[in-house]
């Protein structure tokens, strides 16, 4: 419930604000000197710049005659890998070999069976991890072939759980 005002609305015209008798004049606040600011701007650059609303086109190189083969070799060689010691290297190249052999069983009892549409791309994602770690592993890449093999080991179990 609205609680009243305590003014009569019919007295409220009536009342008017009250204005303060002025306790400080203009003499008794002293006058802050204003300090004189000397701007100095740059002169305008005699030639204006235009900018582009697009980015620039990327640049791609001409197709050269070697063609894809160059180019693999540019990438690989772009490429930053950690440097193996010898004993991490043959233990990198096992865990490969036998991530790979398991993700091939885990393929072959797959094949003949009918996949769904997820279980199908499932399968070609396997496929591109097995044919990606088998390039690394020829080009003694150990670290990224055991990478790419353990997902395509753990992708393939995920398969045949599926089916």
């Amino acid at each position: 419930m609205r609680r009243r005002p305590g003014i009569p609305w019919a007295t409220a015209i009536q009342v008017r604000p009250v204005i303060q008798p002025q306790t400080a004049t203009a003499m008794e606040i002293p006058e802050d000197p204003i300090p004189e600011l000397r701007l100095e701007f740059p002169a305008l650059p005699s030639r204006m710049m235009t900018t582009h609303s697009a980015p620039a086109r990327p640049r791609v190189p001409a197709a050269t005659s070697a063609g894809a083969g160059a180019e693999s070799e540019r990438s690989e060689s772009s490429l930053i890998t950690p440097q193996l010691s010898a004993e991490e290297t043959v233990v990198a190249q096992q865990q490969t070999n036998a991530s790979l052999s398991i993700t091939e069983k885990n393929l072959q009892s797959a094949r003949g069976k009918r996949l769904n549409a997820a279980q199908t791309d499932l399968v070609s994602k396997i496929r591109g991890f097995l044919k990606d770690a088998r390039e690394a592993a020829q080009v003694a890449d150990w670290a990224r072939a055991r990478s790419l093999s353990k997902k395509a080991q753990v992708l393939s179990e995920t398969l045949v759980t599926s089916l």
